[in-house]
């Protein structure tokens, strides 16, 4: 009995075994077998460059599901030879249009400069180009220090650009592989048009310095300009307050009041002059009085 009941289940253990493997076996099978739904598009055979120029061994054909088109890719590998790279790519990433210079344009550093920007040389040294470490694909702010009344001092510092995008380093326009430093003479800088002509200016009027910061920091501080005598402790003397001028309108003269009449009063007239007498009669004594009476002054005088 014992027996039996092993053998049984020895059957079942294998029919279940045999099922498991066959189900795995359809999975693996569906997996590893590519769909009738595929296409093939152009893919990068090895890590490339920017500003390398695209050649067959740098690419191979690759398949692609056809239920998910990748705009702007590429069915041959004779359409993209011979275009210049502006966008490094790596190996198996697919070859878009939107990674490649336009026909006819080349390669080399013209075909990365973007449209409506420009590439602009600046002389360095170890110091400026921080120990070698501003590498193609960094981003720099951009330091002057000098005068503005050009007396050959370096009396103050600015920022006059921020967040500028390093496009080449020396000859080159990627890092190499270790990402170890190198000492060149020229930093091409990716700027503006009024960008370029601050720092051609600023090459030309004072001393500039490169400040290497981290790629993922792109906010633009904007700090004020240090002064000399900041780093001394004192502060420059305050500025004397512009003269303020004060305009008077004068207003339209005022008629002139008429002038006041003065009307005198009525001078009394002086009382007449009196004359007294003292008469005599006799026993009879008699005071007399009499107006004395002023002659007019003559007419014509």
């Amino acid at each position: 009995m014992n027996r039996t009941r092993m053998f049984i289940l020895a059957v079942v253990a294998f029919t279940v075994a045999l099922g498991v493997t066959f189900f795995t076996y359809r999975v693996l099978r569906d997996r590893l077998q590519p769909p009738d739904d595929m296409s093939q598009i152009v893919v990068a055979s090895q890590s490339v460059s920017l500003g390398s120029r695209l050649t067959e061994a740098d690419l191979r054909m690759a398949p692609w599901p056809r239920a998910v088109p990748l705009e702007g890719s590429f069915k041959r590998i004779s359409d993209v030879v011979g275009r210049g790279v502006v966008v490094p790519m790596i190996a198996n990433e697919a070859v878009l249009d939107s990674k490649l210079a336009p026909t006819g344009v080349g390669a080399g550093l013209t075909a990365a400069i973007p449209e409506g920007m420009r590439a602009v040389g600046v002389k360095v040294n170890d110091v400026i180009g921080v120990a070698g470490f501003v590498l193609p694909g960094s981003r720099v702010d951009v330091l002057l220090s000098g005068s503005p009344n050009k007396n050959g001092e370096l009396e103050m510092s600015k920022v006059i650009l921020e967040n500028v995008q390093v496009l080449a380093a020396g000859q080159n326009v990627t890092s190499d592989a270790n990402g170890k430093p190198q000492n060149v003479q020229v930093v091409t800088l990716l700027v503006g048009p009024e960008e370029s002509q601050s720092l051609a200016l600023a090459s030309a009027d004072g001393k500039i310095q490169l400040a290497l910061r981290n790629p993922l920091d792109l906010a633009r501080a904007n700090p004020q300009a240090v002064r000399r005598e900041a780093l001394y402790g004192s502060s420059p003397a305050p500025a004397a307050p512009a003269p303020k001028t004060i305009v008077v309108r004068a207003a339209a003269p005022a008629m002139p009041p008429p002038p006041a009449v003065v009307v005198a009063p009525p001078q009394a007239s002086p009382p007449p002059a009196k004359l007294q007498l003292q008469l005599i009669e006799g026993s009879k004594t008699q005071n007399v009085t009499f107006e004395k009476k002023t002659d007019a002054a003559p007419q014509g005088q």
